[in-house]
């Protein structure tokens, strides 16, 4: 499949400390990429990488055939990328429709795009007068990718999604990024070894701010070895984590 996203030998400093060091990926069209690796592998700082947040001072960024190293988040998101990071960030004093509101790109994105928000998330259309901070850790992570659904969007870097959710909500939201997949391509930041390997079509593993291994996702999943060493996780005979 033709990627729509590829990162050629990024490297990226926060500071003097140099995080990435040569990551290198494709994202093919329409699918599901799923970003893997320990904590601190420097997962989070290539999807900041992409979207201009904490820019990589070497390497190509090309979205779309389009070099992003250089411009500037505004203008990267402008292209067509949303960014739901890690931690939701949503705003906590206003109201769900008025974080809806505030991701249009241009007027009247919300209201071609509800009705598909609110079939994915009914929650926030019975909360949606609710400010942020009445919402459960659940209904925020979910307002979280909402808003990142507000504009038209090619790609979304979605991270950590199922981080402190409940298993029921996890399943939830697993529902609604295989929806999010038939219409816009994912890349997928996941600890969760399990949501990973149900969602992810294709895999990179990260390890150290380097790309180590890359693949399809039911080829890892078969490879217990590969996966304990760079994720430290074991693998059943039935296909869970251990």
């Amino acid at each position: 499949m033709e990627p729509i996203l590829t990162l050629d030998s990024i490297h990226t400093f926060i500071g003097q400390f140099h995080i990435l060091e040569g990551v290198t990926l494709s994202v093919p069209r329409e699918s599901i990429t799923v970003l893997l690796g320990r904590n601190g592998a420097g997962k989070t700082t290539t999807l900041k990488s992409i979207i201009g947040l904490t820019p990589p001072r070497h390497g190509k960024v090309i979205f779309d055939g389009i070099e992003l190293r250089g411009k500037r988040a505004y203008d990267i998101a402008n292209l067509g990328i949303g960014y739901v990071p890690e931690h939701r960030a949503i705003f906590r004093n206003l109201s769900v429709l008025e974080n809806l509101k505030i991701a249009e790109k241009k007027r009247g994105d919300l209201d071609r795009k509800a009705d598909f928000i609110f079939s994915l998330f009914p929650d926030l259309k019975r909360l949606y007068r609710l400010p942020g901070n009445h919402l459960s850790g659940g209904q925020q992570q979910m307002l979280a990718v909402a808003r990142a659904l507000v504009a038209d969007n090619k790609l979304l870097l979605i991270d950590e999604p199922s981080e402190g959710l409940a298993p029921i909500l996890i399943e939830q939201m697993m529902e609604a990024i295989k929806e999010l997949s038939k219409t816009t391509t994912i890349l997928l930041v996941e600890q969760n070894f399990i949501m990973a390997s149900q969602l992810g079509e294709f895999f990179y593993i990260i390890d150290d701010g380097k790309t180590v291994e890359n693949g399809l996702m039911s080829e890892l999943v078969n490879n217990q070895d590969l996966v304990k060493e760079y994720l430290g996780v074991s693998i059943g005979k039935t296909g869970g984590v251990e």
